[in-house]
């Protein structure tokens, strides 16, 4: 059974100032969620499942459709108010996304295979969909063995502001034992620090940290929604809260009910946290085109 691409991209990309899942970094006018569907699909990928807001799928069919007609492409969504039985009646006055574990938890219905979640706007590289896909192929459907592609932190920071990474240990087997989201992460001239609105945390850069490149089985959703529940009962009212894929990670880890292998890419990631970041990675993405990694037309 191939495995299936979840590409979340519901974000306001509010830092951004734009919907930057739609943004031109590459050549010829290419996104980098572009990208990512070329390489998912030559590492033997068999469906991509792109998640967005209601209110932008105009503005992603016109960016996608004549481009990806041909290919194994289906929309998901994930809005506020989407939530398990319980809470469907609760009033919902949220604006923003509840946060990446939802945003899986609202794909649960298109994905019935071993499944792969990646941002929308991170470029991981052709290495990291390869080594992902050739872990899920060999995994049974109702397994909960998992995967994830880690980076060293001090390759994944933005020059334009801060970021939030999830920050992770692994055993002496390549098993992940802890990942614990850290955001407001910044290099300043004291080093690289964390936490700054409280108590400052600092890093080395050495970490490994989560780019939000998983690999799941759908036993995934089924937990998901136990632990959304639970989140909810304490976050309802909360507007800033969110639920993040590593919390739930980290609770199955802890409880021992899931494994997460830890794998690794030979190709650097590139990201566009920031509008400032759009130049630095549309120079290193036309660089691999021009040394023959991609074609300058990817579809």
């Amino acid at each position: 059974m191939k495995p299936s691409l979840l590409i979340l991209a519901a974000g306001v990309g509010s830092r951004y100032g734009g919907l930057k899942q739609i943004d031109s970094i590459g050549v010829n006018g290419a996104t980098i969620l572009e990208y990512s569907v070329y390489d998912a699909l030559r590492a033997g990928f068999g469906k991509i499942v792109l998640l967005i807001r209601k209110n932008i799928e105009y503005d992603f069919k016109a960016v996608f459709g004549e481009k990806f007609k041909n290919l194994p492409v289906v929309y998901a969504f994930q809005e506020s108010e989407m939530l398990p039985a319980a809470f469907a009646h609760a009033s919902i006055s949220r604006q923003k996304p509840w946060g990446t574990a939802h945003a899986v938890w609202c794909a649960r219905y298109a994905i019935q295979e071993p499944f792969t979640v990646i941002n929308a706007d991170d470029f991981y590289g052709a290495s990291a969909f390869q080594v992902v896909a050739n872990y899920l192929k060999n995994i049974d459907n109702q397994s909960n063995d998992y995967c994830m592609v880690g980076y060293y932190l001090k390759n994944t920071l933005s020059e334009s502001g801060s970021v939030a990474r999830g920050v992770c240990e692994a055993d002496e087997q390549g098993y992940l034992t802890t990942v614990v989201e850290r955001t407001d992460i910044q290099q300043t001239e004291n080093g690289i620090v964390c936490n700054l609105q409280a108590e400052p945390i600092y890093l080395t850069g050495n970490e490994l940290v989560s780019m939000n490149f998983w690999g799941f089985t759908p036993t995934f959703f089924d937990y998901t929604e136990k632990l959304l529940n639970e989140f909810l009962k304490e976050n309802l009212e909360n507007p800033k809260s969110e639920f993040f894929i590593p919390l739930v990670v980290n609770y199955l880890i802890q409880n021992q009910m899931a494994r997460v292998k830890v794998l690794s890419s030979a190709d650097e990631w590139i990201g566009v946290t920031y509008a400032a970041d759009k130049e630095s990675a549309s120079r290193k993405i036309h660089q691999l085109v021009a040394e023959g990694k991609y074609p300058s037309k990817l579809f």
